[in-house]
Order: structure tokens, then sequence, then C-alpha cells
């Protein structure tokens, strides 16, 4: 699609959008005219100018509650008003009926900009996935193609100020990236050879080339859209609650208006005029629109909101879940930590430097794939630490790794793989204080004995800390789970600054662990990033994965942080209570602006017109009070 097309329907939606906006003011100019006209008396232009008015102004809602009524057989707040302004004309009310249909009609137009605002957000987000780009093939010069024709292991070019096509890994280059449009960071990132770049993020200076590494149906910035989209179609518990009241009160109100055309005029006495007037009056002063509108233009605004700074919330019943969280269980590995060994104190025996030693234990380690082999590599990389290639080595799963090098034997792993007595001897003080600090010792024993000691240690995020303190201070408490020993645990534990933990914690346990927490707190969040959280993710109250999480987290949790980053936890959750106050507002405001005005109808103290102005100007008041969500710091 070209730029003009895109346009184009850009156009043709914006008027779609605004089309019962353009009709309510349409309606509205001709009831002034009309009313111009019934100066001199009510006259048959006049009549036929009003019934334009009533058309024009009321053709959308009075659709809209005939096939509602028809499709679920209940009837609805449209219904009221359509009858309510009938009612008015037919004991000669046109003005007030009219005026009825319009702020209606102004009300209705503005609820629709509600539902449609965060459509309207993801609509802008679809339209940062570039359609076409540059693809790199061996020494021929880049070619522009359509996005759906890649797949994955391309390679493409982004020159400056373009949009990223696809999430891949640079191979070349090094640029700034704006990431707003998905972690809502406003602040650039510098990334270079091996880091990861995402869908609809843009380049800012630099030229990079990426390897594409998932298909355009499965880029993050895809998740996004899905997400956010089927979090407007799920309904919160409050939302069906009011749907479903909405139907057995028109019936009564009704029922109460049938009553009022009849009642007061045998039992107080009111002429046949008074009476029918006063029962269009509480047909008008009764609906319970502004109640109906009181939570969803709320609940949309606040998953706009959390979308626009990197929190996705798949409906409004997680929202309302969120505001109610006593406990927020988090996985330490990858969660709570950064998830990757960093090394932290290395000591070489006396007779050896530490660079020798160091190069040797790094040769026999970049032969490995464990995590904690990996962390020394890269730390002996960083130093510029010579290594050998292609020696032999044999690896004890669980254990640790046999090598020879020179027809020298080296056994690396825990102590009790090296030889605990040994381990002991070499280092006894440093080991305990190394332990007592919630760092794992890895050992290296050449001929002689221990040659070397590393430790590594799983850092805090720092972020984390920051949000640990976020949630304590709302009142949550905060509890890490973990399969580490308890020594680790308790240092991890008070770095980060958790409320409890929960050390030697299996994956498969942490669903008994979350269910015992349910128990005693009643309403309990889980975070995590991995396959072995889902279970506890779908058994918490609110489960939260982690946006660089594996895809059954992302599936199975109610909420997802795009940028890893805890913090937006508390965020989401002063956004939620802010959200079930707003709610709240608007419930009890509305249900006092309908009981005040039956009762004046009842005294005779309210008109028809201010009965209009007082019922469609609370719920016109109610749709822009939701809409302060909007708003995106809190």
């Amino acid at each position: 699609m070209d730029i003009s097309n895109r346009e184009n329907d850009n156009l043709i939606e914006n008027l779609k959008i605004h089309s019962e906006l353009i009709a309510a003011l349409l309606s509205g100019v001709i009831i002034l005219f009309a009313w111009r006209m019934e100066a001199g008396g009510l006259t048959t232009a006049a009549v036929l100018a009003y019934l334009t008015a009533f058309i024009i102004g009321g053709y959308a809602k009075a659709r809209e509650g005939i096939e509602d009524t028809i499709q679920h057989k209940s009837l609805n707040v449209e219904l009221l008003m359509v009858l309510a302004a009938i009612g008015s004309a037919i004991i000669g009310y046109w003005t007030e009926g009219a005026i009825l249909i319009f702020i209606f009609a102004v009300s209705g137009a503005l609820e629709t900009y509600a539902m449609n605002k965060s459509k309207r957000e993801i609509s802008a987000l679809m339209k940062l996935q570039p359609e076409e780009a540059w693809l790199v093939r061996g020494s021929f010069e880049p070619m522009k193609v359509p996005v759906s024709s890649l797949s994955v292991g391309d390679h493409l070019l982004i020159k400056p100020g373009e949009r990223i096509p696809a999430d891949g890994q640079i191979i070349k280059g090094t640029s700034s990236i704006d990431e707003s449009a998905i972690s809502g960071e406003s602040m650039p990132v510098t990334k270079g050879i091996g880091d990861h770049v995402f869908a609809g993020t843009v380049n800012l200076n630099g030229t990079i080339t990426i390897n594409m590494e998932k298909p355009n149906s499965e880029t993050l910035f895809q998740k996004i859209i899905t997400l956010v989209q089927s979090a407007q179609s799920e309904k919160s518990p409050s939302q069906q609650f009011i749907e479903r009241f909405e139907g057995n009160y028109v019936k009564f109100v009704l029922i109460a208006v049938g009553l009022m055309m009849f009642m007061p005029h045998f039992l107080l006495g009111w002429d046949w005029n008074t009476t029918f007037y006063r029962a269009m009056v509480l047909l008008v002063v009764a609906s319970p629109c502004a109640l109906v509108a009181s939570i969803m233009p709320a609940t949309l605004a606040a998953i706009s909101n959390g979308a626009k700074n990197g929190i996705l919330l798949k409906g409004g019943i997680h929202l309302e879940h969120l505001s109610v969280i006593k406990l927020l269980a988090i996985d330490k590995t990858g969660t709570l930590t950064v998830g990757s060994p960093v090394v932290t104190d290395v000591i070489a025996r006396e007779d050896l430097s530490e660079q020798e030693a160091l190069s040797v234990l790094a040769s026999i380690e970049a032969q490995s794939n464990h995590p904690l082999a990996q962390s020394i590599t890269k730390y002996a990389n960083e130093r510029n630490i010579q290594t050998n290639q292609g020696i032999d080595i044999e690896d004890v799963p669980g254990w640790g790794i046999k090598a020879k090098i020179n027809n020298k034997s080296y056994v690396v792993g825990k102590p009790d793989f090296v030889g605990s007595e040994a381990a002991k001897e070499f280092s006894n003080q440093a080991l305990s204080t190394l332990a007592e600090e919630g760092k794992t010792v890895i050992f290296m024993k050449d001929d002689k004995g221990i040659a070397l000691l590393v430790a590594l240690k799983d850092t805090v995020r720092d972020e984390a800390k920051i949000a640990i303190k976020q949630l304590k201070e709302l009142g949550i408490t905060v509890a890490m789970l973990t399969g580490d020993n308890e020594k680790t645990a308790k240092t991890i534990a008070a770095e980060a600054g958790v409320t409890e933990y929960i050390a030697n914690c299996l994956p498969e346990t942490k669903v008994d662990h979350v269910k015992k927490y349910l128990n005693d707190y009643k309403y309990v969040g889980m975070v995590g990033d991995g396959i072995n959280d889902a279970p506890a993710l779908a058994t918490a109250t609110v489960g939260i994965a982690m946006g660089g999480g594996t895809d059954v987290a992302l599936e199975t949790s109610d909420m997802v942080l795009i940028k890893n980053d805890l913090s937006k936890i508390a965020y989401a959750v002063r956004l939620s209570r802010k959200m079930q106050r707003i709610v709240k507002q608007n419930i009890i405001f509305s249900i006092s602006v309908i009981a005040l005005l039956i009762i004046s109808n009842f005294l005779q103290a309210v008109d028809l017109p201010f009965g209009v102005i007082g019922h469609e100007g609370s719920t016109i008041l109610v749709i822009l009070n939701g809409l302060r969500l909007l708003n995106r710091n809190l």
C-alpha cells in the first residue's frame, strides 16, 4: 500500500469515527433554526425541522438500540432515550425532545471517541511497522523488497532515520536506536554487533545490518498489537455486571414510567397533561446512561496508558485484580537478577600468576556451553587473556570438567568434584566468606593441587531494587522464589530488599508456593520469564511476564513488561488503583445524579430541559473523567 492510499484510509477512518459527532452538531444547528421558526408559534415548518433533527441526531443510537435489543433480546438505554424523545413530542414539547436527542447524540459521540481511542493507538502502532526493507545478499547492491516476502536468516540493511522492519541481531555497524514504540522509554539506546533490535523501532544515526531472527508474524511488535487488541474486547467483571444490570434496570424504569402515567392522576390529583409530562421526565432522568458509561471508557484509557509505558495488559479484569494484590512473588533468575552470572573474585595459587592460571581455565571453559563456563570465558576475553583452542575435555554433567593440556591433567568444578579437603585447605576462610556473600565458587585443580579459585554471582538488576522499594511503599509484600541454597538466597534477598524468600525452590513446586500465598493473601501476583514459570503465572491472580521471556510465559501471563523493567509493576499498580478510584467516583456520581433528578421530578422541581441537561451532562462528565487516565504521568 503506498502513502497516498494509506492517507486516504486514515481520512475515511477518521470520518467514520467522528460521524456521530457530525450528526449531533448538524442536528443541533437544525434545532436552533426550528426554535427561531417557533418564535411566533409552532408551525408546520418548525415541526418538520424538529423531525429532521430527531432523525439526523437520533438515527445512529436508535439503530444501535434496536439491533442490540434484537440480538440480545434485552432492553437498553438507547431505547429509553428514543421513547422519551417521542413522548416529549407527543405532548407538544418538541424543543425539549429535540434537545434530548442532541445531547444524547453528543454524549454518544464522546463515548464512541473514548471506545475508539485505544483502537486508534493500535492503528498508530501498526503504521510504525515498515512495509519495505533493504535486503542484502552477498556482494550485490541492497534491494528494496516487501517485508512480507522476508524470511528468517535474511540480512537487512537499515539506514539512518529508517524504522527497523524485523526482529534481529546486529551483525554489522553501531547506532542509537529509538525504542519508545516498544518500551515507552524516550531515551535512545546505543547498540552494536551482537545486540538485538526490534521491528518498529527507529535507527537514528548509524547504518546497521541485521540478521532477521523471527518471521514478521512473530515479532515482539506484532505481539504487542495482538495483546492490546485482545485486551480491548475483554470486559472487566464490573463492566459485565453493569451490562447485566442495564437490561433489568431498563425494564424497571419502563414499568415505573407506565405507572407514572396513571397513578399520580388518581392518587395525587395531577391533571393528565402534568402526569404524562412527569412520566416523560422520569423516562429521561431515570435512564442509566451515566452509570453504563462509568467503567468502559476508563478501562480502555488505562489499557492505552499502560501500552504507551511498555506495559501490556490483556484485559480490564487484570487491571481490577492488579489494584488489590497483597503479595507479589518474583522468580529470581532472569527476573529479579540479570540471569547471567559474572566473575567477582579470582584467587590463584602462590606459585602461579593469576593471568597464567586464568588462561588455562578459560581455555578449558571455552569448550563448554554451561552458563558459568561462558561467564568465565567472557571475563577472560574482556581482559585480553589468551586461550588455547581444540582442547579435549570430558564434561561431567552436574559436577564439572576434566581436561588435559600439554600432558597435564586438570579438573574444574565444585569442591566435592575437585576434592573438598583440598579446596578447603587452599582457601578455607575465602571460601566461607564467598559463600556467605551468595557467590558460586569454581575450582581448578592440577597435578600439584588447587591452582585457581573463581567466584561468580548473578547480580540483582538495579531497577529491581527500585521496583521492590516502590512496591513495599504501596503496601505490597514481595517474596522471592529461588532454587539457590539458603545462604545465597538470603544474600540476594537482602541485596534486593524483598520482604521474604523461599530457597531451594524447585520449578515444579512454584505452583504450590503460589497456592499457599493465595490462601494467606487471597490476591497474589507472580513475575517470571521462563517455561518453568508458566504454571505459576497461570495460578496467580495476576501473572506478569518479562518481555524478553519465553513465548509460553508471554502467552500464559495476564500482563507483560516489554522492557523487562520491574519498576513498571509499581506504575501498573498505581494505574489500576487510580482507575478503580475513577470508576467508583463515576458510579457514585451517576447514581447520585439519577436519584436527585428522580426525587426532584416527583416534587415537580425539575422540568424536562433541566432533566435532559442534568442526565446527559452527567454522562458526558463521567466519560471525561474516565479519559483522564490517558494522561501518561500518574
